[in-house]
């Protein structure tokens, strides 16, 4: 079997309602680095994790979504994930996407199989010289992170390189009013994300924010000089939001938003 062929790991409303996410055939070709004289945006590689909560260091993986998009957006290769967290399932987490705890532990594969399984997908792609996008990607990489480290695998440190549409849509369109949840940027952009919350969903949406963003915006840069210029973007952004939060009194003035990129 192609480990990049989707892998429909249970049978969720949700999940079918995502067309975009349809398997790939067995059979389909490799996915190569790309080549020299192509943008990075040609092709991408996508990650999201539904949890637990929003706690990095202490929450679990629920699911997993990591594959590769081609220049229109189209899928070109998938994988999704069911986790059993092996700890309760909070009813605020379930809300959200979907997951309750009994379905989890019927239906998930055990947490040290499935992080192990995305840690290597990662790094497969990150290897293929491909750059894969995550939305707000210091969550799930850090996440995984802990995950790793808490079942025993070797984490990946210094993913690399990322690409991050929450970094670059406030690098680029600074003054915008509004949120900036996938939900609204990716409407923003005309992009469609049907089923939000579901890590296939939500991957795929960002990866395709991703390159809307390229082509408004012209970012033509190879993709580990845009991973560089997204670090210094995204502590700029923690220290302005830093500021903001100190002026309104949410935040005491000893405090400061870690403005860590990728990973923290």
């Amino acid at each position: 079997m192609d480990r990049w062929q989707a892998l429909p790991l249970w049978d969720d409303p949700v999940q079918d309602a995502v067309p975009s996410a349809a398997p790939v055939s067995a059979d389909a070709a490799p996915i190569a680095p790309a080549a020299s004289d192509r943008r990075w945006c040609d092709t991408v590689g996508v990650f999201d994790l539904e949890t637990t909560g929003v706690d990095v260091t202490v929450d679990r993986v629920v699911t997993a979504h990591v594959g590769v998009l081609g220049p229109g957006g189209e899928p070109l290769s998938a994988r999704s994930w069911l986790a059993d967290p092996g700890i309760e399932i909070p009813e605020g987490a379930t809300a959200v996407h979907g997951i309750t705890t009994a379905h989890a532990r019927a239906h998930g594969r055990p947490a040290v199989d499935v992080v192990a399984e995305v840690v290597a997908a990662l790094r497969e792609l990150f290897a293929a010289g491909i750059p894969i996008v995550a939305y707000n990607a210091p969550y799930d990489f850090s996440l995984l992170k802990y995950e790793a480290l808490r079942h025993g695998i070797e984490p990946i440190i210094d993913p690399a390189p990322v690409i991050d549409p929450l970094v670059l849509d406030k690098a680029h369109d600074r003054y915008r009013k509004g949120k900036r949840t996938l939900e609204v940027v990716a409407a923003h952009y005309a992009v469609t994300l049907t089923g939000a919350h579901d890590a296939a969903a939500d991957a795929i949406a960002a990866g395709r924010v991703a390159q809307a963003l390229a082509e408004r915006f012209g970012l033509d840069a190879p993709a580990h000089e845009l991973h560089t210029q997204q670090i210094g973007w995204a502590r700029a952004q923690a220290e302005s939001l830093t500021e903001y939060f100190i002026r309104i009194g949410r935040l005491d003035p000893s405090d400061a938003l870690d403005g860590s990129w990728p990973i923290r």
